[in-house]
């Protein structure tokens, strides 16, 4: 079996999506192979919109918030707007070429642009490939609504079935399997509580960490979003009468990873700084609570691990979306102007009660083994015979799981 996954350097998320779909597929005796899609139309406007992407949302996210919401309140008439005229003039022979060789069993996108490609393809009748799309945010992007003709869209939880179908999905195309994250991070998913605790002593200590004081992690994304030696200073003065521990999370930033380093040497509270890392699924098992960036992916490993969130720094949009989402859902807590992030921590640290109330929350929404539903998924597309429209065959299937 054989499967194309098409995604987008824009942030990381995407990417990563990609990469834990592939891994599980390859687990299952498939073959995957992943494409940038904005690469393979042109790699200068590959480079142009990642480096934009990160330079928008870091130094200029206010006016991306504005750009954000304009696209969500965008009027849908006769014609459709903008985002199909891009498409339409973006898509390349190269791409659909490269869709329709191989003979793929499906093709899965993780971004709603390569899903708008897709779309167009299929209403042009260029390609007869099965499509399924993956949200990585817990919200429909703009434009998600020029990605209908698609077979199938992969959502965080049936709770957004309401917005599936505001964007013109039917129930038949909805799967709500979760954001598909690495499997290693369904790895103890279901266990008890007590074997969780005791799960949480030994990732301690393997990180050379006391097994018995509360842990915080904070991580500022892939980059090292904001000022991360000013947040974890802050978090290091807070008093409170139970001791705790501390492990942040650079990224890439290097120049966070040096100013931690150098406060780790004084700090109040014992500290363990890092740059980016292949083994965060091990600092979340060694965590008690996470102050994040609300990330689609890096949220949905969270809710994986059963790790109370403290939101920071969310990027305008899609982020913030992920906020509210994860908010109403008694997931996390969110940091503001009023509300500052030493308030939020001590009142975990002084209260097992929040905690454990956070933690079941998260039990409810909580999606481990998203890549393994979505792989077993596929698979077995792959071996059903096509009958015009695969999605309109199986009406009112796909809501039924997860």
């Amino acid at each position: 079996m054989n499967f194309l996954i098409l995604s987008v350097t824009a942030g990381e998320g995407h990417n990563s999506t990609a990469k834990a779909i592939r891994e599980d597929l390859e687990k299952c005796g498939a073959a995957a192979e992943i494409l940038d899609t904005f690469a393979y139309i042109s790699p200068e406007l590959a480079k142009l919109i990642a480096d934009g992407y990160l330079l928008v949302t870091e130094k200029a996210q206010g006016a991306y918030r504005i750009g954000y919401r304009l696209a969500e309140t965008r009027r849908v008439v006769n014609e459709k707007l903008d985002g199909v005229q891009i498409v339409s003039k973006a898509l390349s022979k190269e791409l659909v070429d490269a869709v329709r060789a191989d003979s793929y069993d499906a093709v899965v996108f993780t971004h709603p642009f390569s899903g708008m490609l897709l779309d167009t393809m299929k209403r042009r009748g260029l390609i007869e490939n099965r499509t399924v799309g993956i949200l990585t945010d817990f919200t429909f992007h703009p434009f998600w609504e020029d990605c209908t003709k698609n077979d199938y869209v992969v959502v965080p939880d049936r709770l957004l079935l309401p917005q599936a179908r505001a964007k013109g999905f039917r129930d038949e195309q909805i799967l709500p399997f979760g954001i598909p994250i690495n499997p290693k991070f369904r790895d103890g998913a279901s266990v008890s509580p007590g074997e969780r605790a005791e799960n949480r002593k030994a990732a301690r200590r393997d990180l050379g960490l006391d097994p018995e004081k509360m842990t915080i992690l904070v991580m500022g994304g892939s980059m090292g979003y904001g000022n991360m030696d000013e947040l974890v200073k802050r978090i290091d003065g807070i008093d409170a009468d139970r001791a705790f521990q501390l492990i942040a999370v650079a990224g890439r930033n290097a120049q966070a990873k040096t100013a931690l380093d150098a406060f780790a040497r004084k700090s109040k509270h014992p500290l363990l700084a890092t740059g980016f890392v292949d083994y965060v699924s091990t600092l979340m098992d060694a965590a008690d609570c996470i102050i994040t960036k609300p990330g689609g992916l890096t949220t949905s490993e969270s809710l994986a691990k059963n790790l109370p969130m403290i939101i920071v720094n969310p990027i305008p949009g899609q982020e913030e979306r992920n906020t509210e989402f994860l908010l109403n859902n008694g997931c996390a807590m969110a940091t503001s102007k009023t509300v500052p992030i030493e308030e939020c921590i001590y009142q975990l640290l002084m209260s097992d009660v929040r905690l454990e109330a956070m933690r079941s929350c998260i039990r409810a929404v909580a999606k481990p083994d998203s890549a393994g539903e979505l792989s077993r998924f596929l698979l077995n597309l792959a071996v059903t015979p096509k009958v015009g429209s695969y999605a309109h065959e199986h009406e009112n299937t796909s809501l039924k799981k997860g």
